[in-house]
């Protein structure tokens, strides 16, 4: 059994969310750079190479690469052999998102209650934890901060198993079209397709946390994911939405096994900035 301090979690989780803020994915990076030297739309170039050199900009000036710096979503892996002391693990974690965004400077942007009471927790906490028990001694833990202009356009709807790939394909897209310009594309588009209501969320919202130059291992829906990036990169959203070739720069698609009644499918989308850091302990 080996023995992890919490207080290891805490410290990781801050520079895990400090680095996703200031640090794009290599691969995202390189996607974006490829698509503006592969993009025939003279506006649309040149709205990508703004964003890369954003992207620069923050990395040698050391400031969030967007001002949404994002609801604090993680996701945990704790081997089965870990035995954790000190502070809860949630505690440790929050602490961590706490230290984070006050430490680094970054936009607090959570509120008490999502309703009737709308006043900032001024710490960007409590965040949204997905914890599983895996075999091993270590604890994986990825950092996905998560803005809302590309967050408040995603969907879920729940077919039938008459549902055809094209159906899935459809529906996809038709989420792209109706959120236009808003999510700040080019996007990253996370499709969880398989368990049920809620656990098809959970998936596209995964799904988002895979590099965009690793397709899914599963060679059907790695030409689902080709079908939808072409039949969403004809729509001519483009670029920030003022048109181009360029809306969306990968289609991640992760599954489940689902129920012989139903076949939900969600759509999460991530802006040109879907950010993710891991780290082992």
């Amino acid at each position: 059994m080996r023995i992890i301090d919490t207080s290891a979690i805490q410290k990781a989780v801050e520079e895990l969310f400090i680095e996703a803020n200031y640090t794009l994915p290599e691969s995202l990076c390189n996607k974006i750079s490829e698509c503006q030297k592969n993009e025939t739309d003279e506006l649309a170039s040149s709205v990508l190479t703004k964003l890369t050199d954003n992207i620069i900009a923050s990395k040698q000036n050391t400031v969030p690469v967007c001002q949404d710096t994002g609801m604090a979503v993680l996701f945990v892996e704790i081997g089965d052999n870990v035995s954790l002391i000190g502070k809860s693990f949630e505690d440790a974690v929050n602490d961590g998102v706490r230290d984070a965004y006050v430490n680094g400077y970054m936009r607090k942007s959570i509120v008490v209650d999502p309703l009737f009471n709308r006043v900032n927790t001024n710490d960007n906490t409590p965040a949204i934890i997905h914890t599983r028990i895996v075999k091993g001694d270590t604890v994986k833990i990825t950092a996905a901060p998560k803005g809302f202009g590309s967050e408040n356009m995603s969907a879920v709807k729940m077919f039938t198993p008459s549902a055809t790939p094209d159906d899935i394909v459809g529906f996809v897209v038709d989420t792209v079209r109706n959120a236009g310009g808003n999510p700040c594309p080019p996007i990253v588009v996370g499709v969880g397709i398989g368990g049920n209501f809620e656990y098809c969320t959970y998936l596209a919202k995964k799904a988002l946390t895979r590099d965009v130059d690793v397709s899914n291992s599963d060679s059907n829906y790695a030409n689902l994911e080709k079908v939808m990036l072409d039949r969403i990169n004809e729509l001519d959203i483009g670029p920030q939405g003022f048109g181009g070739k360029t809306t969306a720069l990968a289609v991640n698609i992760e599954t489940y096994p689902t129920h012989i009644a139903g076949l939900p499918v969600a759509v999460n989308i991530g802006c040109h900035v879907t950010r993710h850091a891991s780290v082992i302990i």
